[in-house]
């Protein structure tokens, strides 16, 4: 990740300014509030900066050219008095019935840019006249247009009379789910004029890169680069590159844009002491004060780096006709029915090479979004899982894929865990799809699982790029027994493991056959009927 200061569109205005000039202005009058309380709020440098673009870049019509606008910043840097005083400037000047919401993740974040407001206003008597407060429910009602401020957490909405002017997220990042994002954006202000989407955040630890944050981040991203081409969108994001020197202080002043201001620079000194001294203390540090995205995500297996770095820069399609063995994980409602292909060193691979498909039942799809709080469905829509029809896994559906990956490849054979596996084993026989049954055991699979913690550390093996494979590979917990025997724990882990399971399952086939002389399913692979 790189240091990003730059805007999507630096300066580009009709030349009409003074409507960022209101906002300046605006914010100039208002007091700060916590450990500044009563001094006047001073638009810094940056700040400014942000403003001016966002509500000085307007379209020919005079309206703003930006509905979205996206800032990350870390944390002391001010981030929660510019929400309140933003809330405050557009309850107080935007045109009559204005509906403007404050979401948070939860009550308590929400109560704090409502208590911020309620600070500023309270130092403000002739703008603190203009609304009416009620504080129990975190509404203001602007006494002159009608413009409401609510303010909204994921614990407790309801998405009917969303017409909103103004929307500012607060820590995106810390959303549960993203069902408040969607109600909130998803054809939402299609009514009025200049709707206005803010999202001021800092960094957020997503190790399984899958929340509402993350996807955001990555959009906010890719407008700053130019990847993403969307002219309603505008990004700034503030932080240390990953491969920058966390100890050098120009990297904390790039990265904290109010450093000298809201922070001091001996408060950061003190935390990089911590830093060199402690893991844990590291982490924060890099996630607190420098705004990286750290994974604080710990199991007893493998760390999700070892996933990352070993990304292959191949797919699927150019493993077509090379020999591999399919690992299989059968389910029926709750877990995950999983298949894994493992493709062993030969002509022209030089190391092992895995990839990954599952299955679902698509009833109970969204429960499980809720309950795994991870995108089931995203993934289905990807093609990562294949939600079949009903309330269980339709095990036909992974028949017919498991055919179709043998004419595609040169499957030595099916490696099935011995789970409510029989009669499914006895249809791939019939088949004429050969199979060995794993038993989930420490002998079954410690092996295997000693043979891929080798693969995983030396760099001995890649996979495709699969979102599910790496939030299943985050949550894998082994128990290991006297003789260091070790085997992968559904029952402990913490979330579904079901695909690395199957690639266990695969493995520990693949290191016994591959040392034996090939096979005639390998010089003509398995015929299917």
């Amino acid at each position: 990740m790189t240091t990003r200061r730059r805007s999507s569109s630096p300066g580009e205005t009709t030349g009409k300014r003074d409507r960022a000039d209101e906002v300046i202005e605006f914010l100039s009058v208002l007091h700060h509030t916590g450990d500044f309380h009563g001094q006047p709020f001073k638009v810094l440098p940056w700040q400014e900066e942000v403003i001016r673009n966002v509500y000085g870049t307007l379209k020919p019509d005079g309206t703003r050219q930006y509905q979205y606008a996206y800032l990350e910043v870390p944390k002391k840097n001010g981030k929660t008095e510019l929400t309140a005083g933003l809330l405050l400037y557009h309850a107080a000047c935007d045109p009559k019935d204005g509906k403007i919401y404050c979401c948070a993740a939860d009550q308590k974040q929400a109560g704090f840019v409502f208590a911020a407001a309620l600070s500023m206003l309270g130092q403000s008597p002739f703008i603190q006249k203009m609304f009416k407060v009620r504080e129990s429910t975190h509404v203001l009602v602007n006494r002159n247009t009608g413009t409401e401020v609510k303010v909204l957490s994921a614990e407790a909405y309801t998405k009917h009379g969303i017409n909103p002017t103004v929307v500012i997220f607060d820590e995106l990042h810390a959303q549960p789910n993203r069902s408040l994002w969607d109600i909130m954006t998803f054809g939402a202000g299609a009514a009025r004029r200049e709707p206005l989407w803010w999202v001021i955040t800092t960094a957020g630890d997503d190790p399984d890169r899958t929340s509402i944050g993350w996807e955001q981040h990555e959009y906010a991203r890719g407008i700053i680069d130019g990847t993403i081409t969307d002219p309603r969108w505008y990004a700034k994001i503030y932080c240390a590159p990953d491969d920058a020197d966390i100890y050098d202080e120009a990297t904390w002043y790039k990265a904290n844009p109010s450093l000298g201001v809201s922070i001091q620079i001996d408060t950061i000194r003190g935390e990089a002491q911590a830093a060199k001294n402690s893991e844990p203390a590291e982490k924060l540090f890099r996630w607190l004060r420098l705004n990286q995205w750290i994974s604080l995500k710990r199991t007893s297996w493998l760390p999700l780096t070892l996933w990352d770095r070993t990304l292959g820069d191949w797919d699927a399609d150019e493993m077509r006709g090379r020999h591999c063995y399919l690992g299989l994980d059968l389910s029926s409602t709750t877990d995950l029915t999983a298949i894994a292909l493992l493709f062993p060193p030969q002509t022209g691979v030089a190391e092992w090479r895995c990839t990954f498909k599952a299955f679902c039942p698509s009833e109970g799809i969204q429960e499980r979004v809720r309950r795994d709080h991870v995108p089931y469905d995203t993934w289905d829509r990807h093609g990562w899982i294949v939600a079949t029809d009903g309330a269980a896994v339709d095990y036909d559906a992974v028949l017919a894929q498991i055919e179709e990956y043998a004419r595609r490849y040169k499957v030595r054979c099916v490696c099935a865990d011995e789970w409510n596996s029989t009669m499914f084993v006895q249809t791939l026989e019939k088949k004429g799809i050969q199979t060995v049954v794993v038993k989930q055991t420490m002998a079954g699979t410690s092996a295997a699982i000693k043979r891929l913690e080798t693969m995983f550390l030396d760099g001995q093996i890649s996979h495709d790029d699969n979102p599910l494979a790496r939030w299943c590979f985050g949550n894998c917990v082994v128990a290991i027994d006297g003789n260091e025997n070790k085997k992968l724990m559904k029952n402990r882990s913490f979330g579904r493991i079901d695909l690395i399971m199957a690639l266990v399952d695969a493995t520990a086939v693949a290191i016994n056959l591959e040392n034996k002389p090939a096979s005639v399913y390998e010089e003509r692979g398995i015929r299917v009927v």
